[in-house]
């Protein structure tokens, strides 16, 4: 395989290997709007609204966590504030992102929009900087109109697929999170965050309301992270 030179020095990889596999991670979890879909009209929201959180909200863990909630019959305002902080990850991404991809301002609005758990971890993984872009962009463009699309069927076919537990598909959406986050947990301490994220989250739920164990989850990250300061 040939390597060709970029503006930035940097060997590149071939344009059709970065859509390849930019293209194979925005089918494989646009799909997984279907389950979205589904899984908010069972809990009771009507299909424009369902439409509207995935046009404009578009992070599918925090859009999961906010149907789920309610689905437990949780406060609205309590699962609006989990799936709030859930998605305040996306700021961190940006922030790197934002140095990786140097996009014009003009465009930077745009672009933040897209600024998700998969087209990051497509960008962190390219070589070089025109690479990185284009993975960015092809990963967001096609999950993008991928999961609005799919989420449009899964509220429309709800009704003829009846009970979601039954079917499983209301476990799609974070099945397809954690093999995406699987791999990037690649030192000790972030492995360590996960873990207790996980057993606070699951011990938690038959103890506080719905939406709750996922705020207090989030406090495993700073508690690790003391935990290793303290360390000799």
């Amino acid at each position: 395989m040939v390597m060709q030179e970029t503006p930035d020095g940097v060997a590149g990889r071939p344009r059709s290997a970065v859509v390849r596999d930019a293209l194979g991670v925005g089918v494989a979890v646009g799909l997984s709007g279907f389950a979205f879909g589904v899984t908010a009209a069972g809990c009771g929201i009507s299909p424009l609204q369902a439409c509207a959180l995935s046009l404009l909200v578009f992070t599918g863990a925090s859009q999961f966590a906010l149907v789920g909630a309610l689905a437990a019959g949780g406060n609205p305002f309590t699962a609006a504030a989990g799936a709030f902080f859930l998605g305040t990850r996306n700021a961190f991404y940006g922030l790197r992102l934002s140095q990786l991809l140097a996009l014009p301002r003009a465009v930077r609005p745009f672009a933040a929009h897209w600024v998700i758990d998969e087209t990051t971890a497509v960008a962190l993984a390219q070589p070089d900087r025109r690479s990185a872009r284009l993975g960015f962009t092809v990963t967001g463009l096609s999950l993008y109109v991928l999961w609005n699309l799919t989420t449009l069927l899964g509220v429309l076919g709800a009704e003829a697929i009846g009970d979601t537990a039954a079917w499983g598909l209301d476990a799609a959406g974070p099945a397809v999170f954690l093999a995406l986050l699987a791999p990037m947990l690649k030192t000790a301490t972030e492995r360590a965050v996960a873990a207790l994220a996980l057993v606070l989250g699951l011990g938690l739920l038959p103890v506080l309301p719905a939406g709750l164990p996922v705020l207090v989850a989030a406090l495993a990250a700073p508690v690790i992270l003391w935990l290793k300061g303290r360390r000799p």
